[in-house]
């Protein structure tokens, strides 16, 4: 705290938070790491090794290219850093290689790159208002967004534990948003045209007509460019898409807030295309001129994966397996199924493949695809007829990554993250969204604790986690201290019953006979837990954003 005040005296207090985070990630650096170690590096290994015409042919590791053009070329650049480090680690055939200069290459990789998620951090701190409610430099909005972003805890153990290289894409994500809530300035597309005396080569009219004096183009941009770095993001694409229709293509509203139809733009359509086409074209086009793009999209979208992951998201298809199963359970006890005739194939297993389910219809890719649309579709639909500016499409952007979570197909555990980080700019907003944000990120990421399974990460994985969660609490409560309680009495009930899940699953459980014939259970009663907590949050923040009235109700009020 003294080292705080210190640094709000001078004014550095965000460079204090961010120099503070980065040294804990230094510290992280020895910790255990997962099979996403060995991906990365083979990776580097392809990239840097081979023509660009065998990228997403080449198979000597299980672990084969899976990701967008412009992050095999992210690896590609690093890989001409890592050879300064241990040469072998570049070599295709060195499979599972692993050596203390690698470790040290990949560790410090992902922290250097984290410096455009700080950058973006920065960025959101300055359009994201909130209430005032204090001088104290721990009490203003931006300190507590800033430590809630910086010092994020999925984003800790995922990049600088587990291993991957979410943060500087989640910088590309957060710095895209920011862009579209700061509407004045001058965007990278207009800096580029100006002489070195500041004058812009376009006649004043013209730079009007194509709103080049605001950032929709910027955020679009960095958006297409995040989008061919890893595709995953996708699931929030239909938030950007119709909140760019809506409030840039469209120039003009009514009174009420509805839509002015006859100022549709064309140029500005022309515009954001060309941002999306010369994105598109400089990632895809050399596939596209060797014939590659069909292989390119198989590794990109390989559906054969199955329904789950091998670890159960907590979404809606982990409460879907686990009433399955308790039904084909309860089936065989009473003799309505034939043991003979369950599928071989088990849900429970821990692999990643296809499985039928025994009692409840099996689900195929395009039922999960319907489901999600479907429950997308409600907040596009708000987005467009009930317009609440940028906070409405940050609102939009979440839903689309929540829905995306609870319905997609072979969802990622970590794919959480996807709404958590967005949804710490709403929190210092209004209460409402706060409550929703607690109970989203505790539950969420208490769901990520399976991924850190071994000893030595144990008390680490606890104690971060308290810390995160004690500080997200009780900053956010004194924010809104003069407002209800953040909290019923069984929302709080369901968030201290992790507690005793923890202690279950990680002490008690080990010491029982069940765990040589049951080793799924701790795994499966995390997912179901946190699955009801992360639906209810999917399912009370929608309901927010569908009784919310639009701006200009709200201003007339």
């Amino acid at each position: 705290m003294a080292a705080l005040t210190i640094a709000a005296r001078t004014g550095n207090w965000f460079s204090a938070l961010a120099l503070g985070v980065t040294l804990l990630k230094c510290l992280l650096i020895p910790t255990y790491h997962s099979t996403d170690f060995e991906v990365h590096r083979n990776w580097l290994a392809i990239t840097h090794s081979l023509p660009i015409s065998q990228w997403y042919y080449e198979a000597t590791s299980e672990w084969t290219l899976d990701y967008p053009p412009f992050f095999a070329w992210f690896e590609y650049i690093l890989s001409h850093v890592a050879k300064y480090f241990d040469q072998e680690m570049l070599n295709v055939h060195n499979v599972n290689y692993s050596s203390s200069r690698t470790l040290l290459f990949q560790r410090f990789s992902v922290i250097f790159t984290d410096a455009l998620f700080v950058y973006a951090v920065h960025e959101c701190c300055k359009c994201i208002g909130g209430k005032e409610v204090g001088k104290e430099l721990t009490e203003k909005p931006k300190f507590i967004l800033s430590v809630l972003l910086l010092w994020n805890f999925g984003l800790l153990i995922v990049d600088h534990i587990h291993f991957q290289y979410n943060g500087f894409l989640f910088g590309l994500m957060l710095l895209s948003i920011a862009r579209l809530f700061q509407r004045q300035g001058l965007p990278i597309l207009l800096r580029l045209v100006l002489n070195p005396w500041g004058q812009a080569i376009f006649p004043p009219g013209l730079t009007k007509v194509l709103g080049l004096q605001k950032r929709h183009m910027e955020g679009a941009f960095l958006f297409a460019v995040l989008l061919h770095f890893k595709h995953i993001y996708l699931y929030v694409a239909p938030a950007y898409g119709v909140y760019l229709l809506r409030s840039y293509c469209f120039t003009a509203n009514k009174p009420d807030g509805s839509i002015r139809w006859n100022s549709f733009s064309f140029v500005r359509v022309i515009s954001l295309g060309l941002v999306v086409f010369l994105v598109s074209a400089l990632s895809l086009g050399p596939f596209l001129a060797l014939n590659q793009l069909p292989q390119v999209f198989s590794r990109l979208f390989p559906f054969k994966r199955g329904l789950c992951h091998a670890y159960w998201a907590p979404n809606f298809w982990a409460l879907y397996n686990a009433l399955d199963k308790v039904l084909s359970v309860i089936g065989l006890k009473l003799k309505f199924l034939d043991p003979n005739k369950i599928p071989k194939a088990s849900m429970t297993s821990g692999l990643v493949q296809q499985f039928q389910h025994t009692v409840l219809p099996s689900v195929t890719p395009l039922a999960t695809l319907i489901c999600t649309l479907i429950a997308i579709l409600p907040s596009i639909f708000c987005l467009w007829f009930k317009p609440q500016g940028p906070r409405g499409f940050l609102r939009c952007l979440i839903l689309c990554a929540l829905s995306s979570f609870m319905f997609g197909w072979h969802v990622h555990e970590k794919a959480i993250l996807l709404a958590i980080l967005p949804m710490s700019l709403l929190s210092v907003g209004k209460a409402g969204d706060a409550s929703v944000f607690l109970i989203l990120t505790t539950t969420g990421h208490y769901s990520l604790f399976p991924l850190l399974f071994t000893a030595p990460e144990l008390p680490i994985k606890i104690l971060l986690m308290l810390l995160f969660t004690i500080y997200s609490i009780s900053s956010l409560k004194t924010l809104f201290r003069k407002e209800k309680p953040l909290f019923n009495w069984l929302e709080t009930f369901y968030l201290l019953g992790l507690g005793p899940l923890e202690v279950c699953c990680e002490f008690v459980f080990p010491l029982t006979s069940w765990k040589l014939k049951y080793p799924f259970i701790p795994l499966l009663l995390t997912s179901v837990y946190c699955a009801v907590g992360i639906t209810y949050a999917w399912f009370k923040l929608y309901v927010s954003v569908l009784i919310d009235p639009p701006v200009g109700k709200t201003k007339k009020q």
